[in-house]
């Protein structure tokens, strides 16, 4: 599989990316700026990364500029087309205001921008990020002031029954619970994946915590999962 991280301006996490995808697992993967109108190159087994960060400066509503550069157009047409893509916090966002994702994402309910280490755990394990995980809670940062996942209630009752939430934030024994969401998201949803299975959104960061040095390989695991590889850590 190869992966093509999108750069936009204000992105701050496709570095890591970059990093862990190529270097750390040693994948093919190139950096696609956001003026590009085609990816070129790119088949529909191969996977689209839209990264962390503040894309266009948050100026508007977080990811809703960001979603009318030139390349969003292809990455729609990729999609619609069964290429896998892949978003983490402002590229979660993104892909909501794409319409690639259902839901939204909300100020935190404490109306503070959070970066800590949360807790989550797979609510499935069929889906490309979560078919290699162990049963287990995975340690991975988060760093968002508009992480509060939201749908209107007929199209949240559908997502939990067609199975497409990816994550639920939980305490470190793997409990799900209020008390373990940290910024108020429904049903206490981290990631979610359209009725296809090839769009995937979250908002916390695995590229954060994908090497020994950082004392953490838990986010690693997750992106091996998506590469089809398997690490030992």
């Amino acid at each position: 599989m190869k992966f093509g991280v999108v750069l936009f301006p204000g992105s701050n996490c496709e570095r890591d990316m970059l990093h862990v995808l190529g270097t750390v697992l040693g994948a093919e993967v190139r950096e696609v700026w956001h003026k590009e109108t085609k990816l070129d190159g790119f088949a529909t087994d191969d996977c689209i990364v839209l990264p962390g960060g503040f894309s266009y400066g948050d100026y508007l509503r977080t990811g809703a500029i960001a979603r009318f550069s030139p390349i969003m157009e292809d990455v729609v047409r990729f999609a619609r087309e069964g290429g896998k893509v892949y978003g983490i916090c402002n590229g979660f966002q993104i892909l909501c205001e794409a319409g690639l994702l259902p839901g939204v994402l909300l100020g935190n309910t404490n109306r503070k921008y959070i970066c800590k280490n949360v807790w989550l755990k797979a609510d499935n394990a069929d889906s490309l990020l979560t078919r290699g995980l162990p049963d287990r809670a995975l340690k991975i940062p988060i760093a968002h002031g508009e992480g509060r996942y939201h749908c209107p209630a007929a199209e949240l009752e559908q997502l939990e029954a067609n199975g497409q939430v990816l994550f639920r934030y939980c305490r470190e024994d793997g409990t799900v619970e209020p008390g373990a969401n940290p910024n108020g998201s429904v049903n206490g949803i981290a990631g979610v994946r359209n009725a296809e299975g090839n769009v995937m959104g979250m908002m916390p960061h695995p590229e954060r915590a994908a090497e020994p040095v950082l004392g953490n390989t838990d986010g690693l695991l997750m992106l091996a999962s998506l590469a089809g590889m398997e690490v030992a850590v």
